[in-house]
């Protein structure tokens, strides 16, 4: 599969999802994400019947889908019976992802309060632990993405935002029903950056790659490719010369702006000789 084909859309909540994958189809794109929190696509809607039409639609159209759990909901969370909340939300995406026929399922290690990070990151890991369980008994594949740095003064941090971080997490975790993530322009915010991400990461592991600009040591935001000072040519060149296979997501803007991005992101792979 040429590069462009492998760089799909993260579609969120601005879709129904039946009118996604009609979307990407029409579009030629063959991965798109999505979020089943709200509205038309709430995990409840899905019957069986809509969840055959979809997997039907999706395998007529060669459209690969995957959800995307919401960093909002706190994995790392340990207050009574809240905890037991979350569990049963990563529980309830984990047993809806086969019956849609979706490849994988984006989650996150959650957030602390600054004075209890240890705490959280020993409960998220726990949570984790029990769900990656629970995608095997299903046949669901979790994938751990890297989050986002906040402001040293902000008092809410996201967990594995750092090398070291995610490691925590994806050291303690072997399952064949867990894999990784990787956020090039959440790594890009911190020291390490995205060569260093990279550097310590077993490509086998990294099931997508997602993509969007920012500033370099700077704060979140997800730019066009072009509008920051992320270098995609290099990034191409280092991930691509590791042996990934995997797809790219773009999450940036509007449907629009993400797939108008994929031939400049081509144009800079074939700069570094990454693409044809």
């Amino acid at each position: 599969m040429r590069l462009r084909e492998r760089i799909g859309i993260d579609i969120g909540r601005k879709l129904k999802l039946e009118d996604a994958v009609e979307w990407a189809a029409a579009h030629n794109v063959h991965w798109i994400d999505i979020q089943l929190d709200t509205g038309a696509n709430a995990l409840g809607s899905f019957d069986d019947a809509r969840a055959a039409q979809i997997r039907r639609a999706c395998e007529r159209n060669g459209v690969h889908l995957g959800l995307h759990t919401a960093s909002a909901v706190n994995v790392a969370e340990y207050a009574p019976y809240v905890g037991r909340a979350v569990d049963r939300y990563l529980e309830a995406y984990v047993e809806t992802a086969p019956r849609l026929g979706a490849q994988w399922i984006v989650m996150h290690a959650g957030f602390h309060f600054t004075s209890d990070k240890e705490m959280r990151m020993q409960a998220g890991l726990e949570r984790l632990q029990r769900i990656v369980a629970h995608a095997e008994r299903h046949g669901a594949l979790v994938l751990l993405e890297n989050l986002n740095k906040e402001p040293d003064t902000a008092e809410v941090h996201y967990l594995a935002h750092t090398v070291e971080e995610w490691r925590y997490y994806f050291e303690r975790i072997n399952s064949p029903a867990f894999k990784l993530s990787f956020t090039v322009n959440h790594a890009h915010l911190v020291p390490e950056g995205v060569a260093g991400f990279i550097e310590a990461l077993d490509m086998t592991r990294v099931e997508e790659v997602r993509l969007a600009d920012c500033w370099r040591n700077g704060f979140e935001a997800h730019l066009q490719p072009g509008k920051g000072d992320l270098d995609f040519a290099d990034m191409f060149r280092q991930i691509e010369s590791r042996g990934f296979t995997g797809h790219y997501m773009n999450a940036f803007g509007s449907l629009e702006d993400m797939l108008a991005a994929r031939d400049h992101l081509v144009r800079e792979a074939g700069r570094a000789g990454a693409a044809p």
